[in-house]
């Protein structure tokens, strides 16, 4: 519609300059001596029309060419610009790809673009990284390090490969200069958490664990097995004596204590330390929460002397126990194991007799068959004692 209305007023415009042409008998005349130029007015308007157009098209050319420098330079810019943000679509999607030497080379193309040099310098550290290419991984994580608008992403980027070539130290280097920042966040939590682990720095470990449980941020079984391991190792320290073993112990939360690995590393550690009452109060603590075979041994280990009180409880505990678990082998050994220390040789070889018959693991059997040995071996009956103990052997060798 638009097209044939200006269609219509060029078609009007034309007819008034036409039937006004016609009937103008104006003239124009250009006088200098000697010479005259007699001009009618319409050739003269057409004249003039001719001459603007004339001057109009010189002044463009003119600007045009003045002009010509900043858009050949414009024009190559924006040629960089499309170049430079190809490169980085190329770099990132060839990183997914998992075509890392493809990913490097985009990396490098991206990188001629001073807008897109710090996200290409990590893409190019990241792919070099993954094809193991480490002082080519550092020379794009060092073309950013004076980027102050790079620095949290540089040192991320840092702290995950480091952690990922099991160099903790520097990893944990990289934090320390990310937290000096003031930046805290729970990615950052979160890889710290996997360098202190490799460094086996388990105080921090547990710290970082309680810090990112209030975040939620890990899950409830990957939480519950790192603290069970920093336990483990904690509690496993050949340094400690007994009264620091115990202090380790107070700052282990009582919800964490009850726990089998737990209780049952504990136990074992006070046990190695001549603290044997407090590993039997541990391993009944724990036992009254979470039945664990592995509780249970390290609760034989820790009898009591005999002819003792304590020895005595341990017996009754033993036995109400197993009155819950008749055909619990390792409860049986455990059983007969106290009441030989105790001399009630009846009791002892009944109990011994059941774990035999009940057990399933060559180690159990070996241990029975070794009771058994010395429970015949203290009632005077050497050829019963001889014939355990060759069962001993056997279950030993086997």
């Amino acid at each position: 519609m638009r097209f044939f209305l200006w269609l219509l007023a060029l078609m009007a415009a034309a007819i008034g300059i036409a039937v006004t042409a016609r009937f103008n008998p104006g003239n124009v005349v250009l006088f200098y001596p000697p010479y005259r130029i007699d001009l009618s007015l319409n050739f003269f308007v057409v004249l003039m029309a001719a001459l603007f157009l004339l001057l109009y098209a010189v002044v463009r050319a003119v600007r045009a060419t003045m002009r010509m420098p900043a858009r050949v330079a414009e024009y190559r810019q924006r040629k960089r610009e499309r170049d430079g943000n190809k490169g980085l679509r190329d770099a990132l999607k060839a990183l997914f790809e998992g075509r890392f030497g493809h990913a490097e080379k985009a990396a490098l193309r991206a990188a001629e673009l001073p807008e897109n040099a710090g996200v290409a310098a990590l893409i190019g550290a990241r792919a070099a990284h993954r094809m193991r290419q480490h002082a080519r991984r550092d020379q794009w994580i060092a073309r950013i390090a004076d980027d102050p608008a790079m620095k949290t992403a540089r040192l991320m980027t840092m702290t995950e490969l480091l952690v990922d070539d099991h160099q903790p130290e520097a990893a944990l280097a990289a934090v320390r200069e990310l937290n000096a920042s003031g930046t805290r966040h729970i990615h950052a939590l979160q890889w710290s958490l996997k360098a202190e682990q490799q460094a086996k720095n388990w105080p921090e470990v547990l710290r970082l664990v309680r810090s990112l449980d209030k975040h939620k941020a890990l899950h409830p079984a990957l939480s519950a097995r790192l603290r069970e391991l920093a336990y483990n190792d904690l509690l496993s320290d050949k340094t400690h004596d007994a009264e620091s073993l115990m202090r380790v112990w107070s700052t282990i939360p009582s919800n964490d204590r009850v726990k089998p690995v737990v209780a049952c590393r504990a136990a074992t550690a006070l046990n190695g330390r001549g603290l044997h009452d407090e590993a039997r109060l541990v391993a009944e603590e724990s036992l009254k929460a979470n039945w664990d075979e592995r509780v249970i041994r390290a609760y034989r280990d820790a009898a009591a002397p005999a002819g003792s009180a304590a020895l005595l409880a341990q017996i009754e505990h033993c036995e109400a126990w197993l009155l819950e678990r008749p055909n619990d082998a390792e409860l049986a050994l455990t059983l007969g194991s106290l009441c030989l220390k105790q001399k009630l040789w009846g009791k002892a070889q009944r109990y011994l007799e059941q774990a035999l018959s009940d057990a399933t693991e060559p180690p159990m059997v070996r241990e029975a068959h070794l009771k058994l040995a010395q429970l015949h071996e203290a009632l005077q009956q050497p050829e019963a004692a001889a014939s355990h103990y060759r069962q001993c052997a056997l279950a030993t060798i086997l």
